[in-house]
């Protein structure tokens, strides 16, 4: 992603006029990857007629470019087709959408605007209510209606400090013995396993809210990072006591002795704990980073030295973004029953809506109302509260939605919450 936000009415209605925004073909690719490659001031990295790496999986019949008045591509936006896992395990098709660029050129003359208004109708023209993307600038994409909704940590643990402290509750009288690990771990190669890889990450995306599908095409063209990529990489396996597999952690060793952990994939907290033991009792090493740990993770606590986990890097990953109010409350599952009343105003589609939500024994049910509102938001703030990752209490207290009556924030708090946070790794 890479952009500028174009001031409101900055751009001429001539100059709005004058420029196309056409959907992209196969015979597209060149000049949609010289453009964005342009936009962002690089290079391409390996030849366009190679198939490259993250292009290799664009989908062309998504693409969309910008032309001037003199027909020459001045932006481009890109979507995949991807499912997310919505609180409750509910799986929903989304649009991600990527490679968004316009030429330095052509800033704030309302090019970026236009694409996303287009993208957003072609999403809504699939039956789509969901709309993700990756933001490389924050100030951006909120005024198109998308809200950070999940979030990622770096964590750096010096070698000679990264004991794991013996479990106090397992040592308690009673403790189930399902807490201990009776699997094993076995280190492979990235070009040996990657079947393995892709079965994993499967699993675990399923139950995982917040996460993406990540389609056997990707795997098969290396389209992304590591261990996505072919780079090279150890894989740390683990099985349990059947053999199967069903946990991984992707990571290779670096100057000055830093082993890095891309990602680590694992069905529950006993597999995640199995793989950490083995990266932090690496040899040779003299740090450890993982670098996407889901806010809130154990693994701190689980140091016998506390002080010893630096959090880095806590940033934004996912955003999401609505685009149909009523269908994306209903597809997901909730822990709360109760009632409310959202007042939700869409600028950038210039649309309104008050919606009554109502649930019962996990299951939604959301219609139009005219019932005076507990909550009133930008739909950008709904999107960030969607996922359970946010508490409405905190965009509250920030001043960006408006509570209307005692005792909703509370209330929407608790409908909210979900019983793990949303965590989104995949890159794209």
């Amino acid at each position: 992603m890479n952009e500028h936000p174009d001031p409101p009415c900055r751009h001429s209605g001539k100059e709005a006029t004058a420029m196309e925004i056409r959907p992209t073909t196969d015979e597209d690719l060149d000049v949609f990857v010289t453009t964005v490659h342009t936009a962002f001031g690089h290079f391409p990295q390996t030849p366009i007629a190679d198939g490259g790496r993250w292009w290799s999986a664009l989908e062309m019949d998504r693409g969309l470019l910008a032309l001037s008045a003199d027909r020459r591509p001045v932006g481009t936006a890109a979507a995949y087709s991807f499912e997310l896992t919505l609180p409750g395990r509910h799986i929903a098709p989304v649009t991600a959408v990527s490679a968004v660029g316009v030429l330095p050129s052509h800033r704030r003359r309302g090019v970026l605007s236009a694409l996303m208004r287009r993208q957003l109708s072609e999403v809504r023209a699939r039956g789509e209510f969901l709309s993700v993307l990756l933001a490389s600038e924050a100030p951006i994409y909120g005024r198109f209606g998308y809200g950070p909704a999940t979030f990622t940590t770096r964590l750096t643990v010096p070698r000679h400090r990264a004991a794991l402290a013996v479990p106090r509750a397992r040592a308690s009288a009673g403790a189930p013995a399902s807490d201990a690990d009776s699997g094993t771990v076995e280190v492979m190669r990235r070009a040996e396993c990657g079947r393995i890889l892709e079965e994993v990450y499967d699993r675990y995306r399923r139950a995982q809210p917040g996460a993406l599908s990540r389609p056997h095409r990707w795997w098969a063209l290396g389209a992304g990072q590591p261990p996505v990529s072919p780079a090279p990489r150890y894989i740390a396996v683990h099985r349990d006591a059947d053999g199967v597999a069903d946990g991984y952690a992707s990571y290779s060793t670096g100057e000055g002795g830093t082993l890095t952990v891309d990602e680590t994939i694992a069905t529950d907290d006993v597999v995640f704990t199995a793989l950490a033991r083995f990266v932090l009792g690496h040899d040779l090493v003299s740090q450890v980073v993982f670098r996407h740990v889901p806010p809130g993770h154990p693994l701190r606590w689980q140091l016998a030295d506390f002080r010893a986990g630096e959090v880095g890097d806590h940033t934004d990953w996912l955003w999401v973004r609505l685009l149909d109010v009523p269908r994306a409350l209903t597809a997901r599952g909730w822990s709360t029953d109760g009632d409310l009343v959202l007042d939700v105003d869409d600028l950038f589609l210039g649309e309104h809506g008050r919606y009554l939500l109502t649930v019962r024994e996990g299951r939604a049910d959301c219609v139009p109302t005219d019932r005076q509102p507990d909550l009133s938001l930008d739909i950008s703030d709904l999107s960030s509260l969607y996922l359970g990752g946010i508490a409405p209490s905190t965009l509250v207290r920030a001043g960006h939605v408006q509570a209307c009556r005692p005792g909703a924030t509370a209330r929407a708090d608790a409908m909210f919450r979900t019983e793990h946070p949303p965590h989104c790794l995949h890159w794209f």
